[in-house]
């Protein structure tokens, strides 16, 4: 597999074996490079992927400063790191035999950085586009699935949440639960488990193609990762050292995805929040507007429903508005209005009907965003349906004044 730009290997020893698997890979050209030189070799030859074979030396820092600005996107992977690693650095365990892994995570890696020039150059080429990519962090609007269960699993959670959003699962029965209904950038499997339970896990991760791209920690001594997961990684350690070697390969997902939704919003015209995945504000009231007048000439039903956590819970609201895009109907558009809350429309639906999809909806939210139950949390619901004498702005009106809590 060939790529724009080279990729650069950089160590203090012998990297013969090293370039040998690589070139068993398929994956070329390869330069490698001493610790010296390894600034200005990134500075003129704009590498495509970069690796670090052996210890890592004291310029680990700037040398992935010096990456994360460049343009696309490029992976900066760690082999067997010894050390807390920069916030861009991929963690590799490379033992013995496992040729496939540095192939795989290559590979998924450059998938990335292949988006995010797909991204640019569309953007580019588009000087009127009404969609931006975010420059803030993907880390920020991430979340972690943590699983298991004892001391390392509370100190996990903490350390974790300090960065990301955490989303706690006991059992496998329930972090399969959340696997379904939850956009997640990672998983952090710890204790409590028997190594079959484990094994079992992974295999089905691996054989399910929505996760198979998918960043999986595993912190138990012992557990080798012999699957067909590209980002899977074994960490042990304090949990402050676990999380910090996971969370790139975290954000890097977080990235893919957000990639993604700017993607679909420049196919759809900017229309789409890259955000969220619901309409653009302007595009959800034109569509309703559209929506109204199409009703009232041809008859049918038409209603909306409102969702409402209220204010102080930013990370509730947007992961809300991302389970209302997975699940409303191909028919239905909705979209975050600028107080935060989320608006759905249910064409050919009346009152009874938008009722019963809203409370379902706030269940769903409920019961998936916070686990135990905080009614702080729980979304408010309000449902207006069309009237013969309504326009779209009297149903929006009409929706802001009723009020219903979810029960």
């Amino acid at each position: 597999m060939s790529q724009q730009g080279p990729i650069l290997l950089v160590s203090s020893g012998e990297t013969s074996s090293l370039a040998r698997v690589l070139s068993n890979t398929k994956l070329f050209p390869v330069l490698a490079t001493g610790w010296s030189d390894a600034a200005h070799a990134v500075a003129g030859l704009q590498p495509a992927a970069m690796l670090v074979s052996g210890e890592p030396g004291p310029q680990l820092a700037a040398l992935a400063a010096q990456v994360a600005e460049l343009r696309p996107y490029t992976p900066l992977i760690v082999i067997d790191p010894s050390v807390e690693l920069p916030p861009n650095a991929l963690p590799l365990g490379l033992p013995d035999g496992s040729v496939e892994r540095l192939g795989a995570r290559l590979r998924a890696s450059l998938r990335v950085r292949s988006l995010h020039a797909t991204v640019l150059r569309r953007l580019a080429g588009d000087p009127a586009a009404q969609t931006a990519l975010q420059l803030t962090d993907p880390l920020a609007e991430a979340t972690v699935l943590l699983i298991g269960r004892g001391r390392a699993y509370a100190a996990l959670s903490v350390a974790l949440g300090e960065r990301t959003g955490v989303v706690g699962a006991l059992s496998i029965e329930a972090a399969a639960r959340h696997l379904n209904t939850r956009d997640l950038d990672g998983i952090v499997l710890t204790e409590g488990f028997s190594p079959r339970v484990v094994d079992a896990f992974l295999t089905v991760l691996a054989e399910d193609s929505r996760f198979r791209n998918f960043p999986v920690v595993v912190t138990v001594d012992g557990a080798v990762p012999a699957f067909d997961l590209p980002n899977l990684e074994s960490i042990t350690g304090d949990p402050s050292c676990v999380a910090s070697n996971a969370l790139p390969l975290i954000r890097q997902h977080a990235f893919e995805a957000r990639l993604s939704r700017t993607l679909k919003s420049i196919d759809a015209g900017g229309l789409l929040d890259p955000r969220s995945g619901l309409l653009t504000c302007e595009a959800f009231h034109r569509e309703l507007a559209g929506a109204v007048a199409q009703m009232q000439s041809n008859g049918g039903g038409l209603s909306v429903a409102r969702f409402c956590l209220g204010t102080g819970h930013h990370r509730a609201q947007r992961d809300a508005a991302l389970i209302v895009s997975r699940l409303m109907r191909r028919m239905d558009f909705g979209a975050v209005q600028e107080d935060g809350s989320i608006v759905v429309a249910l064409p050919e639906t009346d009152l009874r009907n938008a009722h019963m999809v809203a409370r379902r909806l706030a269940s769903v939210i409920k019961h998936t965003i916070n686990a135990k139950r905080d009614a702080r949390t729980a979304p408010e619901i309000a449902v207006a349906t069309l009237l013969a004498s309504d326009s779209a702005q009297s149903m929006m009106a009409r929706l802001s004044e009723a009020r219903r809590v979810a029960s």
